[in-house]
């Protein structure tokens, strides 16, 4: 059976908190490839720590790595074929605020495409 990883981009939203601005000092990009795994893109503006969290429905932290003030950039791939079928968060913040992104996984039976060529 194949895992596919559907709804990344879907339901992304920002979160704030009201007493900070309204822009923050990151940008973060996230996708599903065809081998099934989550890319994912974080640029930073300022030097200002940020950390990245994926976690299940039950909020059990399944992968974090924090990037440091220094860093500028930081770009990962996240393989979801270990990962049980379920709701699952991504989560870039700093102390700013944060930007989440859901991601759903459901396996899907590999299916054979039959097709027969005829040559006279």
């Amino acid at each position: 059976m194949s895992k596919v990883a559907t709804s990344l981009l879907l339901s992304a939203s920002t979160l704030f908190n009201p007493t900070t601005p309204k822009t923050l000092s990151f940008d973060a990009s996230a996708y599903v490839t065809v081998d099934h795994q989550i890319r994912l893109a974080v640029q930073k503006s300022a030097e200002v720590p940020v950390d990245v969290v994926l976690r299940n429905k039950s909020h059990e932290v399944l992968y974090q790595h924090s990037i440091g003030k220094k860093e500028g950039k930081y770009a990962v791939k996240l393989n979801v074929n270990d990962l049980a079928d379920g709701e699952y968060e991504l989560e870039i913040k700093s102390s700013e605020g944060s930007i989440v992104k859901q991601l759903n996984v459901s396996s899907q039976p590999v299916q054979q495409a039959s097709r027969v060529i005829a040559m006279n």
